[in-house]
């Protein structure tokens, strides 16, 4: 499939159809407006030619129509958080801002649902359910500035993953404007549904390469009545693995299982933190548990017994909303506590079966010994696998390096029966990866998929294949 771009001439063409329909402030061509529109969360830059700003359904159709008639690239983007490229426009053309459909249509309580537009934000949708002591699950680390849209285009995990699921577990309906410019509705507004193929389900995690969402359903669920939180310091990373481990094996199914490794320790150390943290720790443990009262506080009760088993150095309870807060600071300012060690790192989200945990950091500690000027940090959802490797890295001629260090550690994931991305998705840093795990008669599946949905690969190019 060809990849599209677009000449100055086409995008001119535009201009005037676009401006009709959106009205002119909606319609960005100036340089300092598209600048803000060439990055994502994977720091790349590449420039659109247009920028467009939905505020409606029908503004989305007219705008991808027109692009589609002049085979000019389409680039969704919701908050521009992602990890993989999945919003940079990499063939230029046009960039679609959803920040202005942000608003929550309805939620339904005695149905359990909730219908939004894309850009609404996720903790947004999380607080409003609340007030119906409803909860929307999925919780991914940017969930206080990522949008619903973008959540649904990367399939987004987080930190409840492990008990809850992730988002493609919460989506029910769809409405979507295909590349012609037509507009489908997949899905019910019902808790269950098995009429005809899951399009649906096909469309979450396609990253905007299939369709484009301007209306989302979501499931909610009871608001749990309880949670409670500890915060666990382990001696050596196979202490706390084994501590995971045997809490799940006992029927404890814990709202967040997060694990953080000795490098992202020490980077923690003095780094906005109110929490002392012991100098013999080598490893982290948090343990979020919730549901009622009562089962809640027997949980919390067996999960010390169990980590103090495993050689527990000491355990943190939190005893009230701000103590968890101070508790979940600890893994929150991880990101930004990381560049202690290093001005570069390439961020990872690698996922194993949980039984194969402790072989993948082996297996990162060894690669990581032949490359000395890099310096690996783990951190992640120990409870469903979902590991974030950082390799850090001093100068920016350490790149090459760092890059080979990773396509290591991927290939060690995949032959553990890991794959190459629990959460963040592909997009186009990880597209080089992917026959590694898909098999080509799969991969010629999907391509076939895109060419069916998209015919003239205008729907963000340059992503997946």
């Amino acid at each position: 499939m060809k990849s599209c771009t677009a000449s100055k001439s086409e995008i001119t063409n535009l201009l005037a159809p676009l401006r009709k329909c959106l009205g002119e402030k909606n319609v960005l061509i100036a340089l300092e407006d598209r600048i803000c529109y060439a990055y994502d969360g994977s720091k790349q830059k590449y420039l659109p030619d247009i920028v467009v700003r939905p505020q409606t359904t029908q503004h989305v159709v007219e705008a991808v129509r027109l692009a589609n008639e002049h085979e000019i690239p389409v680039y969704p983007r919701g908050a521009g958080s992602g990890l993989t490229g999945g919003a940079v426009p990499v063939f230029g053309g046009m960039v679609l801002d959803f920040a202005q459909m942000n608003r929550i249509l309805e939620i339904v309580p005695e149905d359990l649902v909730a219908t939004v537009e894309p850009g609404v934000v996720t903790q947004t949708l999380q607080t409003e359910a609340a007030k119906y002591n409803l909860f929307y699950p999925p919780d991914p680390a940017s969930a206080a500035f990522s949008t619903i849209g973008g959540n649904v285009a990367e399939c987004a995990g987080g930190i409840t993953g492990l008990k809850y699921g992730v988002t493609r577990d919460y989506i029910l309906a769809l409405e979507v404007v295909l590349a012609d410019g037509s507009v489908i509705n997949t899905g019910r507004k019902t808790l269950k549904s098995v009429t005809g193929y899951d399009i649906t389900r096909l469309l979450v995690g396609s990253e905007g390469t299939l369709g484009i969402f301007t209306r989302i359903t979501v499931k909610l669920i009871p608001l749990p009545e309880k949670i409670e939180t500890l915060l666990v310091f382990f001696p050596t990373p196979k202490d706390a693995v084994e501590s995971a481990s045997t809490i799940i094996s006992h029927n404890i199914l814990p709202r967040a299982l997060e694990f953080i490794d000795k490098s992202s320790i020490d980077c923690i150390k003095g780094y906005r933190q109110e929490i002392e943290l012991p100098e013999d720790a080598n490893a982290i443990l948090i343990i979020d548990i919730d549901g009622e009262e009562k089962s809640v506080q027997k949980g919390i009760a067996r999960v010390k017994t169990f980590v103090s088993e495993h050689r527990a150095i000491k355990i943190i309870a939190a005893s009230d909303a701000k103590e968890r807060n101070d508790l979940w600071e600890v893994r929150r300012i991880l990101s930004p506590a990381l560049y202690k060690i290093a001005p570069y790192k390439i961020n990872e989200d690698i996922c194993v079966p949980r039984s194969r945990i402790l072989e993948i950091l082996h297996a990162i500690n060894d690669t990581n010994s032949r490359y000395p000027r890099l310096k690996a940090a783990n951190f992640g959802h120990i409870g469903d696998g979902n590991i974030h490797v950082n390799v850090m890295y001093e100068e920016e001629g350490d790149r090459p390096f760092a890059e080979k260090m990773i396509d290591e550690i991927i290939r060690s994931t995949i032959r553990l029966g890991g794959t190459i991305s629990g959460e963040h998705g592909i997009g186009n840093v990880k597209s080089k990866f992917l026959p590694l795990e898909i098999a080509p008669q799969e991969l010629q599946i999907m391509k076939d998929i895109k060419r069916l949905f998209d015919p003239k690969g205008i729907l963000n190019p340059g992503k997946f294949f």
